[in-house]
């Protein structure tokens, strides 16, 4: 199993959202509200150390969890329409998933995903 987790602009959740909507395998994803900053800042001011950090970028957090087959098809989705060309489109980061419990049914594993 593998939990994949996307950072991307707020105005692409939407897309992202219908996207995943077409994975008929897939049980359901994640979403929150986040802020921070990327490389582009420390690449524009080098040599300035900021005190206080009051410039965060906005970006919506999405986490899915997946069967192993479904992790480049997931994947290919989100990046296909979270994608706008521009700088600052976001990250996503595929990471292993040890277990997981369906606390309603005390499921195990890829059944409780």
């Amino acid at each position: 199993m593998k939990i994949v987790i996307a950072y991307i602009k707020p105005h692409k959740l939407s897309a992202v959202t219908t996207a995943l909507h077409q994975i008929e395998a897939l049980s359901g994803m994640s979403v929150g509200d986040v802020r921070g900053f990327g490389r582009g800042r420390a690449r524009n001011a080098p040599h300035r150390v900021v005190e206080d950090l009051v410039d965060y970028v906005p970006h919506a957090r999405v986490e899915v969890a997946c069967e192993d087959e479904r992790v480049v098809e997931v994947v290919s989705a989100v990046e296909a329409a979270a994608h706008t060309g521009l700088r600052g489109d976001g990250k996503i980061y595929v990471l292993e998933l040890v277990g997981a419990v369906r606390i309603e049914t005390g499921e195990r594993g890829e059944t409780a995903v």
